[in-house]
């Protein structure tokens, strides 16, 4: 998967120097978006914090505050969301959608369907540094039912490791006697097959499960489920198929019918730029039949609109 994102670190790279240009970028009268938004989405995160550090050497300030002084909207969310690491933005995210009025809940489901076990094992250390408190207990205390205890198994980060080939047909068996063969519906059986397992092994169930069943997974899942944790069970089904599909229809939904979701449209672009924005684009493409490029332009609009697109790198019509 390496080097599968639209954003590499930027070759001859000077900290002092990026530090001095966006300095002068916000001086004086006015700010020079355009300089702005050029530099930083031609770096790297791992740079963006060492001109963040530079410039508080330099200038004896918080760039990450300037920028919020100077910008404003969508643009600065953007901007603010390119400057923090990976780890530090899925913690403070997760933290907002427990902790903000009411809990967002597409928050909790993105973040940990689609983080490796590792990358979930980092956020609670993170969190419980950051919060001195359990990212589990909160969410557990923010959240009901079979959708809790889902998002309890994935923070657990303990899924089995590679293919178990004697429980794959035993696995199938479960969840369709969970859901289609009955009346009513066992969620208990759907939580923990699929909160447990590895993503390899999940797409020899699902396999396994169309042949017995006639339905593809989430066929069966929108049928038998509602609600959150119906949205849950899905990004866990899509993520174990595959994580760049997964980000390719958030980012399409984002944007489809009347207003865009704009914060998911910046937190997708900003926390997949590295990783696998290629392989989403190629996903839009041929899930949608449009590009992602087109999308974003007809939905967004001004330095925003650049900066995204610049992030998005490259029109797949």
């Amino acid at each position: 998967m390496a080097g599968r994102g639209t954003i590499k670190a930027s070759a001859n790279f000077k900290a002092e120097e990026d530090a001095g240009t966006l300095y002068k970028a916000m001086k004086g009268l006015g700010t020079d978006e355009d300089s702005i938004l050029q530099l930083l989405t031609s770096r790297s995160n791992a740079q963006r914090q060492l001109i963040k550090a530079s410039y508080k050497t330099l200038h004896g300030k918080d760039l990450i505050a300037d920028l919020k002084g100077e910008l404003g909207g969508k643009f600065e969310t953007l901007i603010v969301a390119l400057m923090t690491t990976p780890l530090a933005y899925d913690v403070e995210a997760l933290r907002n959608a427990i902790k903000g009025a009411g809990t967002d809940e597409t928050v909790l489901v993105e973040i940990l369907a689609s983080r490796t076990c590792q990358q979930i094992k980092d956020i609670v250390a993170a969190y419980r540094q950051e919060y001195d408190d359990s990212l589990e207990e909160d969410i557990a205390g923010d959240t009901s039912g079979h959708f809790k205890r889902l998002l309890v198994i994935l923070l657990q980060a303990s899924r089995q490791q590679g293919v178990q080939s004697n429980t794959i047909e035993a696995d199938a068996q479960a969840l369709f006697k969970a859901g289609e063969s009955k009346f009513g519906t066992d969620e208990q059986a759907f939580v923990t097959i699929l909160g447990n397992r590895s993503a390899e092994h999940l797409r020899k169930v699902f396999d396994a499960y169309m042949k017995l069943a006639g339905y593809e997974m989430e066929e069966s899942i929108k049928r038998e489920t509602s609600g959150n944790l119906e949205s849950l069970l899905l990004a866990v089904v899509r993520c174990a198929r595959s994580v760049p599909a997964y980000f390719a229809e958030t980012l399409y939904y984002s944007m489809k019918g009347a207003g865009t979701d704009d914060n998911t449209l910046i937190r997708v672009m900003a926390t997949r730029s590295e990783v696998d924005m290629m392989d989403i684009r190629a996903h839009y493409r041929r899930l949608f039949a449009g590009s992602l490029h087109t999308a974003i332009k007809g939905d967004t609009s001004g330095d925003y609109r650049k900066a995204l697109l610049l992030l998005c790198a490259g029109d797949d019509e």
